[in-house]
């Protein structure tokens, strides 16, 4: 079923998300914005749970999150501690709304029309994922490119 897949895929690189707030040195240098980087690691990780927690936890688990995109990327120096917090609860989230979808949920639409279409709600979860992968690669590039 797509859905275990998925579940172990948003695990895996969300426990890998995790480890790179955690082979931070400084935990300052999350903050950074150098070299042409647009996005700081803290903001990212800040935009990619809240992404999950929306659209995943909030509108097919009903969760009552209630997202602040812009806050993902304005917060600066939230402890590390609560950016690993929020990914542990970003994992319990999606884990427990994926053991709840249908594989027909799966072939429906989804519920919100995110890019100004309608797709179903598998397709945009692969899209997540994917959109997850991406970020994910950028915060490493990040912590690598100014700890070296």
């Amino acid at each position: 079923m797509l859905t275990e897949t998925l579940k172990t895929l948003f695990r895996r690189d969300l426990l890998r998300l995790k480890q790179e707030m955690e082979l931070y040195r400084e935990e300052q240098t999350l903050w950074i914005i150098d070299k042409g980087i647009a996005n700081s690691a803290g903001n990212l990780c800040l935009h990619l749970t809240g992404n999950l927690r929306a659209y995943i936890g909030a509108q097919l688990g009903q969760s009552g999150y209630i997202r602040n995109r812009e806050a993902e990327f304005a917060l600066k120096n939230v402890p590390r501690a609560e950016l690993i917090a929020g990914i542990d609860e970003t994992i319990a989230i999606v884990e427990s709304t994926l053991d709840r979808l249908t594989e027909a949920q799966i072939q429906e639409e989804y519920p919100q029309q995110v890019f100004g279409h309608p797709m179903t709600t598998g397709y945009f979860l692969i899209h997540l994922a994917t959109h997850l992968g991406y970020h994910l690669g950028q915060v490493n590039y990040h912590r690598r490119l100014l700890e070296g």
